[in-house]
């Protein structure tokens, strides 16, 4: 693939954060620095660094995620402030399950934990 400076850009503000980012997101820091970057041009370049594997997409709810964060894992999602937080895949051990219970063959897991983060949970204790 040709090089493209706006998609190192782009590449480079999804790997600059831990956030999760939306498009808008990654569109409004590029901005910054290409300043006539169009989102449908963020979108696309998204796009194609996901099928090149460079970064994922990590569906939360409506809205769509990117992560740079490649290696297979789950997420923790706090009920409040909607952060996502990476964390290391649960259990190998559920594939082999599904497939020896259901005959299914698992090709990727997706699991988001959804509570309070420890932000919350300190003001609770606070408070509490």
């Amino acid at each position: 693939m040709r090089y493209s400076y706006q998609r190192e850009i782009i590449l480079d503000i999804v790997r600059s954060t831990k956030t999760h980012p939306t498009a808008e997101w990654i569109h409004n820091k590029a901005q910054k620095k290409i300043k006539a970057i169009s989102l449908g041009t963020v979108y696309r370049n998204l796009g194609l660094l996901e099928n090149l594997g460079k970064i994922q997409t990590v569906k939360d709810n409506n809205v769509v995620r990117y992560d740079c964060n490649i290696e297979p894992h789950n997420h923790l999602k706090c009920k409040i402030c909607d952060t996502l937080i990476d964390i290391p895949v649960a259990n190998e051990a559920m594939k082999k399950n599904v497939k020896t219970k259901y005959n299914f063959d698992v090709d990727d897991v997706d699991i988001t934990y959804i509570g309070t983060c420890s932000k919350h949970n300190q003001k609770d204790l606070i408070n509490g």
